[in-house]
């Protein structure tokens, strides 16, 4: 492997000698150091989002100074988690999905002298720029997914990754042509059992020199990757010849397709869909038939050339996939609820103490303890509103208190047309039952909070 020349190196740490056990979308330009330590976890306090550690101009994570501007978003409650790195706390049910993927790839795919083909990076900072996350990826930009309501940003050049593809370009940068990457990815959303603003992602990449693709085709060395003149279709970029493209495609969905019934068993029916993304084409999503329906469980395509090129890779073609630790143990584990990840109840983690990674384990349910509801409705600002504002709010005062939060009524007002929305929040404490006069504390300061931050004029 050649070394990423650079005034600022990439710090990496491949984990070679550890026993063999929703994705995606940056430039070298801000690489952050990786953390030397953890941050501790913090308790659920009643603060507000404006709240920051660091002093009102500044935002710290991970020993780092970020000045705060206009895009400053990140709250005192995310940042909370960053440095837990949940995947690789030892037999934590996301440690264990990461664990048998690598297994999977270090057994499935060596070089000469019995050498593993892939390395693993797993203790990448999770602070990128907006190049990284976006940009690198060929991610244009008035694309949805760079909208300040659905990213958690530092200020407008720096940003709580939203994907661990911000690394992509940087690991081919530096010589790498066949790694994995797993980590903690920020996004703003709903709330509900299957969706979290920190959540983690496993992705991999392949690249293929010429040689390599063709060397088992009978009269390979006739073949090309490339063409001069060629056109874009739907089975292939225009500088791509289709037989390249097809072997690539051929070697991803047999690699992908070998992994998931590895995870979920030799008998699983696997169906492809194809798709689009920013940074692949042809893209593609599996979805997989399991206990009676079809869930997809992963995506990937073959990478933009312009994004291999982009990091010297200039004469290689190849695959990338990306997929969801969270989405993948709550189906093989049978975990209902996604807060649970989160839980240091002993009675949840001792579940996944398993002598051997892939040892079977089936989630026995902790005590369900009675749920307490309570609505808040307001009249929203006319200059406009974002849901997912409202959604973040309730998340940093209320955290893991919170189980879901769902829109149940809408009204417009027929003479004066302005808009009332009405939110039913549900409580529910993952290791106690909880009393409604505690509850109303936590929603008092919600309603207290929303009309401060958001500007809505409280029905309540």
């Amino acid at each position: 492997m050649r070394l990423c020349h650079s005034n600022h190196p990439l710090s990496l740490r491949p984990l070679l000698d550890l026993p063999g056990i929703q994705w995606w979308p940056f430039s070298r330009r801000g690489t952050v150091p990786l953390p030397s330590h953890r941050l501790p976890h913090r308790h659920v306090t009643t603060e507000s989002p404006a709240s920051q550690p660091g002093g009102q101009g500044l935002v710290e994570v991970l020993g780092q100074s970020y000045p705060r501007d206009d895009y400053t978003n990140v709250t005192a409650k995310i940042l909370s988690k960053v440095g837990r790195n949940l995947h690789n706390q030892a037999y934590h049910p996301l440690w264990l999905i990461k664990e048998r993927i690598k297994a999977y790839f270090y057994e499935s795919y060596t070089g000469r002298w019995g050498k593993r083909l892939f390395s693993v990076y797993d203790n990448l900072s999770p602070v990128v720029t907006v190049e990284q996350n976006f940009d690198s990826l060929l991610t244009p930009l008035d694309h949805a997914s760079r909208n300040k309501g659905d990213n958690y940003y530092l200020n407008r050049g720096v940003m709580l990754r939203a994907h661990t593809s911000a690394h992509q370009r940087d690991l081919v940068r530096c010589g790498l042509d066949a790694f994995l990457v797993a980590g903690d990815v920020y996004r703003r959303d709903e709330i509900d059992a299957t969706h979290y603003p920190v959540f983690h992602q496993m992705e991999g990449v392949r690249l293929f020199s010429e040689h390599e693709l063709f060397a088992s085709v009978k009269h390979g060395e006739d073949l090309r990757l490339f063409e001069l003149g060629g056109r874009r279709t739907a089975e292939k970029q225009e500088m791509h010849t289709l037989e390249a493209v097809k072997l690539v495609e051929f070697n991803l969905k047999q690699a992908l397709t070998r992994l998931i019934r590895h995870l979920f068993g030799e008998d699983l029916e696997v169906r492809w869909v194809d798709c689009s993304f920013p940074f692949t084409h042809p893209s593609f999503e599996m979805e997989v038939n399991f206990q009676g329906r079809w869930l997809e469980v992963l995506g990937c395509g073959v990478m933009e050339q312009r994004l291999v090129q982009s990091a010297g890779a200039d004469n290689k073609i190849g695959w990338a996939f990306g997929l969801g630790l969270e989405r993948l143990a709550m189906v093989l584990y049978g975990i209902p609820d996604i807060r649970l990840f989160w839980s240091q109840d002993e009675r949840f983690l001792r579940q996944f103490r398993l002598p051997h990674i892939n040892d079977p384990v089936s989630f026995q349910p902790l005590s369900k303890y009675p749920p307490l509801m309570n609505d808040i409705s307001f009249w929203i600002p006319a200059d406009g509103f974002t849901a997912n504002d409202f959604y973040d709010l309730v998340r940093t005062i209320g955290s893991d208190l919170v189980e879901e939060v769902s829109l149940v009524d809408q009204f417009t007002h027929p003479k004066t047309k302005k808009v009332s929305h009405c939110y039913r929040i549900t409580y529910r404490h993952m290791e106690r039952t909880l009393t409604q006069e505690e509850v109303r504390v936590v929603h008092r300061a919600i309603e207290e909070a929303a009309e401060r931050e958001l500007g809505i004029q409280g029905r309540f």
